[in-house]
């Protein structure tokens, strides 16, 4: 039973908070590396070894932490396993280490936590090096597999356009024709997502009809890139796009650091523009799974539930969720 099943669905639709990687709260990062100049000078297996044990068991108590706030959406890191894709570092990163991701799988589907992965920014499909897309393509494949070690059904990982090489149109165009190149198993885990600087949401309808895949409204990068265009022109398009996935509608939010340094995410969300975004998409009655991309992290949450609670006459499920 999922998490909405467990409520019985109603007229009003819900929305879940979530946030990324690190918890500020019990301050453990899932996130440590090594860099490949310091693994080559000896070889280090054995500090990636130890670096991965780390990470997963770092990621097991933020995990815990998640299930004992009601925290039921949270986004990966990726880079757990450090220097995986590397093409001159060979090791097995499942074998080894399986019984920490059996463990993750049993706390994740516990409460059938919704648990996705955002592409690192150098993954560029629709780069004009061809180095740089196998690259991405094998990213893609660590992404895939980490779904699969820790048991986590209809895993999304969301990529942006990336680069603008030769042009605009060129460049949407390498991606579609790089995007269909994939495998199944690939174009399965991917939805796309706006970027603030070169591809907005105009661009990210029009690849998502092309190409059947779902799409992450980013709204502070839409204001900061396309906001001459009224999202509510985009937003059945966006909305539609999930229609074929077995999981809520995905959507990113995060309030600008101020107006100078408007792209910058600020430490927390302002409630009142949380709450007209919630009103916009309130008309379109689908549960929404919301990402906070916030510095503070899980207490952007809670702080902005409180805030909420205060301005709003929302019914609350529990600690990150509510009804409209």
């Amino acid at each position: 039973m999922t998490f909405f099943e467990h409520y019985n669905k109603g007229e009003n639709m819900r929305i879940r908070l979530g946030y990324v990687s690190i918890s500020n709260t019990i301050n453990l990062s899932p996130s440590k590396t090594i860099t490949y100049t310091n693994f080559q000078k000896n070889n280090d297996y054995k500090t990636i070894n130890n670096i991965i044990i780390i990470n997963l068991k770092n990621l097991i108590e933020i995990l815990k932490y998640n299930n004992s706030n009601n925290i039921h959406f949270y986004r990966l890191s990726s880079n757990i396993i450090p220097l995986a894709t590397h093409k001159d570092v060979y090791f097995d990163y499942y074998e080894k280490y399986i019984n920490y991701y059996n463990k993750i799988s049993r706390i994740i589907n516990d409460k059938d936590m919704r648990v996705d992965i955002h592409a690192n920014n150098f993954c560029i499909l629709n780069s004009i090096n061809e180095k740089v897309v196998e690259y991405t393509i094998k990213n893609l494949e660590y992404y895939y597999n980490l779904f699969q070690y820790m048991n986590i059904n209809n895993g999304i990982v969301i990529m942006h356009i990336g680069s603008t090489a030769l042009g605009h149109e060129q460049s949407i165009n390498r991606f579609i024709n790089n995007y269909l190149k994939l495998p199944n198993y690939l174009k399965k885990i991917i939805a796309i997502e706006n970027d603030d600087k070169s591809f907005n949401i105009k661009d990210i309808v029009y690849i998502s009809k092309k190409l059947n895949v779902p799409i992450v409204l980013d709204y502070h990068h839409h204001l900061c890139n396309g906001k001459e265009y009224n999202i509510e022109d985009y937003m059945q398009d966006i909305i539609n796009s999930w229609k074929n996935k077995n999981c809520n509608i995905k959507m990113h939010f995060s309030s600008p650091y101020n107006k100078k340094n408007y792209r910058k995410h600020n430490d927390y969300i302002n409630a009142y523009e949380f709450r007209d975004f919630c009103e916009l998409l309130k008309k379109y009655n689908k549960d929404i799974d919301i990402m906070l991309e916030a510095k503070e992290k899980d207490r952007s949450i809670f702080k902005l539930i409180r805030e909420l609670k205060y301005i709003t006459n929302y019914k609350f499920i529990d600690e990150t969720s509510f009804e409209l």
